[in-house]
């Protein structure tokens, strides 16, 4: 099994601790948040993955490079320019070594219960499989009930967007995008329409009418984001009651 971690960010959420160190090095229980989720993915089986570094770059280089993880690790320098996590996975798409398999997405700041191998077993067949919840937001990914993305929503602004013109948002369920995903290497050859930084949501949004972008809504999902002060705070008693 292949993965990316999007360690790139640069935490603004998290001042003043990012001020002196990647979001990636912030400590939880005594831990790294990228040892925390290095040491899962490897127990969840997968092999190879994929780090991108942008902010205080040569800290999580080194950093990884004192650690025996048990995987083999590869990175994707953006140290020159930030490239959000679609543009992120573009630049790293050469160093993904089976065409075959999808690759499991997941972002550094979350925390969750999630089985990943059997999240990448049963949904490894879609074009796109996003991890979704039902937890409380200003943004909504939209789909149909088919589980299938429409489009996105910010509630607060009325916003809406997607590639159905005549999109019925009120007949859609509005989930929240978790920060884990499946991603097939049949969708790479799309990207190429794409500039060098974007998102990767901005992507899905644009793509989900000519391909299967699946949500996955599951019911037993505990999650954290610790991209915030205030959730960091509540790290540490996340991950005990995980255990």
């Amino acid at each position: 099994m292949e993965a990316m971690l999007f360690a790139a960010g640069i935490g603004s959420r998290l001042r003043p601790l990012t001020d002196v160190m990647s979001k990636a090095l912030v400590p939880v229980a005594g831990r790294p948040l990228i040892d925390i989720v290095l040491e899962r993915m490897k127990f969840f089986g997968v092999q190879h993955v994929v780090v991108n570094v942008h902010h205080f770059s040569e800290q999580v280089i080194n950093h990884l490079q004192q650690r025996d993880y048990g995987l083999r690790i590869d990175i994707s320098d953006e140290s020159a320019e930030l490239l959000d996590t679609g543009g992120g996975l573009k630049k790293a798409s050469a160093l993904f070594k089976n065409a075959d398999a999808p690759i499991l997405l997941h972002n550094v700041d979350i925390l969750s219960n999630v089985d990943l191998g059997s999240f990448y077993a049963q949904h490894r067949a879609c074009d796109a499989a996003l991890l979704v919840s039902e937890r409380t937001t200003s943004r909504y990914l939209l789909f149909d009930d088919e589980m299938r993305l429409q489009g996105w929503t910010n509630v607060d602004t009325g916003e809406v967007r997607s590639p159905h013109a005549r999109l019925d948002v009120s007949s859609c369920r509005r989930l929240a995008f978790a920060g884990i995903h499946l991603f097939s290497p049949r969708l790479f050859p799309l990207l190429d329409a794409f500039p060098d930084k974007f998102s990767i949501i901005d992507f899905y949004l644009s793509v989900c009418h000519r391909v299967a972008v699946t949500g996955v809504n599951l019911p037993t999902l505990k999650l954290l984001d610790v991209g915030k002060q205030n959730t960091l705070a509540r790290a540490q008693s996340f991950l005990e009651e995980l255990n």
